[in-house]
């Protein structure tokens, strides 16, 4: 008993002691929040190795996908050529035009690249000015001076002074007199200069083929960087309506996806062009209407998986709507599969139109193509650098597309940005 009795009354002491211990301390811990005028003792003040917090806008994931994407050196590296590319092709009207970018006329300074000057303006007659004139130059270089782009055609300029007929090969393989033979003053005409040349020849109607080719590579791109585009958000909210509800609207909607990509799209585009002139949004609006389902199945999978995950019904429970769930809290999961798709569906859109103007059911006649191209290649054979251009073109943009699909692919790789 007198045991017992003991361990009670210490352990009763003990328990009394510390709450005299924490009674003692409590003006001490109040001093320390009330008195923040003062600074606080510590025994080392190494302020010189803090290391102010910023905020980042970027989140711990998507820079480890940034840092992913830039370890894929080719990947990363595809990616600044085809930046590079399209940013001088966007700029084809100050490489390659049959009109000066700068004129400078009785101390008038004028830009014929964006407006279209009558000739009137330098002593003709009220039509289109024709830069090339003789009267037109001289009128120029008597009272002021132009400022002409590297190449001086655009992509429907027919060269009528090359001395061979249609096709012609590269100005670099002619000596002089051969390149100046058909100017008025032969070799010593003043338009018989390196900017008159045809570097990688004419194609079979006297137009530049280099002015073609950059025209045509930016055409390619913005087609199929509008058809990705548009096909994408068609395709997401599809799948995400599809794995959102599922159920009769699941079903409905696979069936009409079945039933809606066995329609043949060539033959379509073929009945079209019958009746219609094939234009750019014609092609455009046909190849959107069979593009979307690309991406259909892959968000539809993402959506059936994420909505009955715990933070979907946690939201559902709050009273919120389905479409802000959707948007909010399954669209943000679901980006993941679909940005890794997007460069493989761009690289497919623009071998379609590439695919379409080969076979002549592309773009209309005239229209810079790099599918037309490959078609004059096919019908000169005698004129080997109209279907060499093309190719190389054609095969580099590609290449580039997949090597940066690629890149993309493994940055998003749930193994290497969130391991």
């Amino acid at each position: 008993m007198s045991s017992d009795h003991s361990n009670d009354t210490g352990g009763s002491f003990d328990i009394g002691d510390s709450r005299s211990e924490a009674v003692a301390y409590e003006p001490a811990i109040e001093a320390a929040f009330v008195e923040t005028d003062h600074e606080p003792v510590t025994e080392h003040n190494d302020t010189a190795d803090l290391v102010p917090y910023t905020a980042s806008r970027i989140s711990p994931i998507n820079r480890r996908r940034l840092q992913n994407f830039k370890a894929n050196r080719r990947g990363f590296w595809s990616l600044w050529i085809f930046l590079v590319l399209f940013s001088m092709a966007m700029l084809a009207e100050f490489l390659t035009n049959e009109r000066p970018i700068l004129v400078s006329y009785k101390g008038e300074l004028l830009a014929p690249v964006f407006v279209d000057y009558p000739e009137e303006k330098f002593g003709g007659f009220l039509a289109v000015t024709d830069y090339r004139d003789p009267f037109i130059q001289d009128e120029i270089a008597s009272n002021g001076w132009m400022l002409w782009p590297p190449v001086r055609y655009n992509h429907r300029s027919v060269n009528r002074n090359i001395p061979v007929p249609a096709p012609a090969p590269p100005s670099w393989t002619m000596n002089k007199e051969e390149r100046c033979a058909r100017y008025p003053m032969g070799a010593e005409d003043p338009n018989c200069v390196i900017g008159n040349w045809n570097w990688l020849g004419t194609d079979d109607q006297g137009r530049d083929v280099l002015a073609r080719m950059v025209y045509g590579f930016r055409i390619s791109v913005l087609f199929g960087l509008a058809l990705t585009l548009a096909s994408s958000v068609i395709g997401i909210a599809a799948g995400a309506v599809q794995g959102y509800y599922g159920g009769w609207v699941d079903l409905g909607f696979q069936r009409f996806i079945e039933i809606w990509t066995a329609i043949p799209t060539l033959y379509l585009i073929l009945i079209v062009s019958s009746f219609l002139v094939p234009g750019f949004w014609t092609l455009f609006f046909i190849l959107l209407a069979f593009s979307w389902v690309a991406l259909v199945g892959v968000v539809r999978a993402e959506f059936l998986r994420g909505r009955n995950l715990e933070f979907v019904s946690a939201a559902r429970a709050l009273g919120v709507s389905n479409p802000v769930i959707m948007w909010r809290h399954l669209l943000p999961n679901a980006m993941v599969a679909t940005l890794t798709f997007m460069p493989f569906i761009l690289n497919g859109s623009i071998s379609t139109l590439t695919a379409l103007d080969f076979l002549g059911f592309g773009l209309p006649p005239g229209s810079a193509s790099l599918g037309e191209l490959l078609a004059q290649g096919k019908n000169n054979l005698q004129a080997p650098w109209l279907g060499i251009t093309g190719f190389v073109v054609i095969s580099l943009m590609l290449s580039l597309l997949i090597f940066i699909g690629e890149a993309v692919r493994d940055a998003f790789d749930p193994r290497k940005s969130l391991g």
